[in-house]
């Protein structure tokens, strides 16, 4: 991974991703105690930062690939970005989601043409079936994060963030990102090293699965316990990837564990506020900056709300 690969995905992106807005308010600034900046990846194609990845990798297939389609394992997010754009690409699509994935997100992958085949994420292993369809009917897999081609797509965020805030006169401030295996997060802290090196991504998860917390902790990788029971669906993994967790132990700073009560109180005034929709696990980085004050320094904070993917149940808790 470097930054000409960012870059290099950058180019293929113009014209069909969305240059998402930086949105703010004083009433998130008097919660935080400091200037916040909400990068607002929900308004994003498909409802999340993951149409970056999968329009990048989807993007770079020769012709032969395309015609034999593409498959990719993703709770809703990450299956939604590689589904249109293969469907842009004339290209079939199959994606693997956990049963329990957010009904939303299962109806909204299928309205993109995709073919969805459904596995139990706690006794099934995904990598296992994505391998083996992979293998029998000649698709090319595309990870949800631990891809090259995926991160690179990811890494375009940071690069609209680092140009976002020189232009606001922001040079040093922490970048808080919602983070699972890692591919949002290692590609934005690759973009910001080059582009705004003042600049730091902070990988931000929910209680019980802070996987890439405790392995920037400890220096290794290490793994969660548990892989569902969470609302927090979309950054659920079972720890961080190869090739991600590396170019966060050189980039990141330490990484920073919020609540579910947090998460859904950040989803409430996201709404209230900026009148965005966010989905639990989009909504992590900006409960980090709001109710994590002592986490981060200076008079900034950025804060990457990377997903508005939510059932309507969740979402009426949240605002309750």
């Amino acid at each position: 991974m470097n930054i000409e690969m960012i870059r290099a995905a950058a180019q293929r992106l113009a014209g069909h991703a969305r240059r998402t807005p930086i949105l703010t308010s004083p009433f998130l600034d008097a919660i935080a105690g400091r200037r916040v900046f909400v990068k607002a990846e929900c308004l994003q194609h498909t409802g999340s930062f993951k149409f970056r990845g999968g329009w990048s990798a989807v993007s770079a297939l020769p012709p032969a690939a395309l015609q034999k389609g593409v498959i990719a394992f993703s709770s809703g997010n990450h299956a939604q970005g590689v589904a249109l754009a293969a469907r842009s690409h004339g290209a079939p699509a199959v994606i693997i989601m956990p049963a329990d994935a957010p009904a939303v997100k299962i109806a909204n992958t299928r309205a993109l043409g995709a073919e969805v085949v459904l596995y139990d994420r706690a006794t099934e292993d995904r990598d296992e079936i994505g391998d083996r369809l992979a293998a029998e009917r000649g698709l090319t897999l595309i990870k949800p994060f631990d891809e090259p081609l995926v991160i690179a797509g990811q890494g375009t965020c940071g690069l609209e963030i680092a140009a976002e805030m020189t232009a606001l006169g922001v040079t040093r401030a922490d970048v808080m990102v919602c983070c699972g295996g890692g591919g949002l997060t290692s590609g934005i802290a690759l973009a910001l090293a080059a582009d705004a090196p003042g600049l730091r991504a902070r990988p931000v998860e929910p209680e019980g699965f802070d996987d890439a917390t405790r392995s920037l902790a400890s220096g290794r990788i290490e793994r969660n316990a548990r892989l569902s029971g969470s609302p927090c669906d979309a950054i659920i993994t079972p720890q961080p990837g190869n090739l991600t967790f590396p170019i966060m132990q050189e980039h990141c700073g330490p990484g920073v564990v919020v609540t579910e009560g947090q998460a859904l109180q950040a989803m409430a005034l996201a709404f209230d506020r900026l009148k965005i929709v966010l989905e639990p696990g989009g909504a992590v980085a900006l409960a980090a900056a709001l109710f994590h004050p002592d986490a981060s320094e200076g008079d900034a904070v950025i804060a990457v709300a990377t997903g508005g993917n939510v059932d309507p149940a969740v979402f009426q808790k949240a605002l309750a």
